[in-house]
């Protein structure tokens, strides 16, 4: 497989780690815009003639398209915050090449009950050219990440093997990571982080279908496995609450994060002066959006490994019956941050990130994972996927109640 990964920041550069020495890539090339960074990443590399380096701005289509033609690639991975997300999934369609990504295209809030009705959610762009995808013969793989993505799998595994009705999918995620020295640094993409966690959150109900609420609703106190302990998770929007009732029978999906009081406290500020704004503002005589001076004065999250302690759990929460009893399973994968920095040499937030697509890659290469259309990770045999995952020192685990 020949692979365009647009974007080589922290998950870009993991996804390149994982990648490298896997005899299905054939090729990949490492497009960013920041073209030494990329020269950097490829250098360390244990077979940097398996990668070559491209600059590329993310929003200029037209540039993407040529790199795709260039290298004449299979795949293009998108590793970029998701405002990039139409530019780069409209190219690979006009490359008549697949695509991936682990965020699908961004949501805009009701203009008049945000909290209670969805505007234009995540992902309604690309699902409103899945015939035109399917019509080409094309795979645009959506939400293929760990949340979404893996967390996305494990759904479709317990539907398939662990349930016989499904009441409520969760998606939880909790971590007890510490970042030493500073004051605030998120441990992911902070602008991502902002889109994520102060749009109104999305809940779907089957006999109400997708509505939102207020951010940070819904508290509740989720014990994560592995010595992580007990986490208070809130709702925040996400994809799986797109994508799971697309494909997998069930009454209720949610999707709850532990942030602790301190980083909402944190968050609330933000949006309070108007700094979540991702829109360009004249300041000076120079145009920038106030989001990307937050992401500029906060540490790069690839850089804060060697600083960082603890572990990150990410997981799907599953109520039913089986077999005509009550069940509840907690599907989940923890990654600590000192192993990843000691065997693969990233932090483990981005690790956990970019392996499933990586395995994901793995699986379409081999014509195990096929499909025509805009196709969430649910669309497809889930049991590959786990099956590969010790293979990459990525195993899971499953707790009943």
């Amino acid at each position: 497989m020949r692979v365009l990964l647009v974007g080589v920041g922290g998950v870009g550069e993991a996804i390149a780690v994982v990648a490298q020495n896997r005899p299905w890539l054939e090729h990949m090339v490492l497009a960013d815009y920041r073209v030494d960074h990329a020269r950097d990443v490829q250098s360390r590399l244990g077979n940097p003639s398996k990668f070559s380096v491209e600059q590329i701005d993310a929003k200029d289509k037209a540039a993407i398209l040529a790199l795709a033609r260039k290298h004449n690639v299979d795949l293009i991975m998108n590793a970029v915050d998701p405002i990039f997300n139409e530019a780069i999934f409209d190219a690979a369609y006009e490359a008549d090449c697949h695509y991936m990504d682990m965020a699908m295209t961004l949501s805009t809030a009701h203009p008049e009950k945000p909290f209670d009705l969805p505007g234009v959610k995540l992902g309604d762009y690309q699902f409103e050219r899945a015939k035109q995808w399917e019509e080409k013969g094309l795979l645009a793989l959506v939400g293929m990440g760990v949340e979404p993505g893996m967390a996305d799998v494990f759904a479709k595994y317990a539907a398939k093997h662990l349930f016989d009705g499904i009441e409520e999918i969760g998606i939880r995620d909790g971590a007890n990571l510490e970042v030493r020295g500073y004051a605030f640094a998120p441990n992911f993409s902070i602008w991502t982080t902002i889109e994520e966690c102060l749009n109104p959150p999305v809940i779907w109900e089957k006999d109400r279908g997708w509505y939102t609420t207020a951010p940070f609703s819904e508290p509740e106190v989720f014990e994560f496995p592995e010595g992580i302990g007990p986490v208070e998770c809130v709702n925040v929007e996400h994809e799986e609450v797109l994508l799971v009732p697309r494909w997998i029978d069930c009454q209720r999906v949610t999707f709850k994060y532990g942030l602790g009081d301190e980083f909402i406290n944190v968050l609330k500020v933000i949006k309070m002066l108007g700094m979540d704004n991702k829109d360009p503002i004249r300041v000076k005589g120079v145009e920038v959006a106030p989001r990307d001076v937050i992401a500029a004065c906060l540490p790069d999250p690839a850089t804060l490994g060697d600083v960082m302690s603890g572990k990150t759990c990410a997981g799907t929460w599953i109520t039913g019956t089986k077999d005509g009893k009550p069940r509840e399973v907690y599907i989940y994968q923890v990654a600590d941050n000192d192993w990843c920095m000691k065997n693969v040499g990233v932090q483990a937030v981005v690790w956990q990130t970019a392996v499933g697509p990586v395995i994901a890659m793995e699986l379409m290469a081999e014509g195990v994972w096929q499909g025509k259309g805009v196709l969430g990770p649910e669309a497809f045999d889930p049991d590959p996927f786990m099956q590969r995952m010790a293979g990459y020192d990525f195993p899971y685990g499953i707790r009943e109640g």
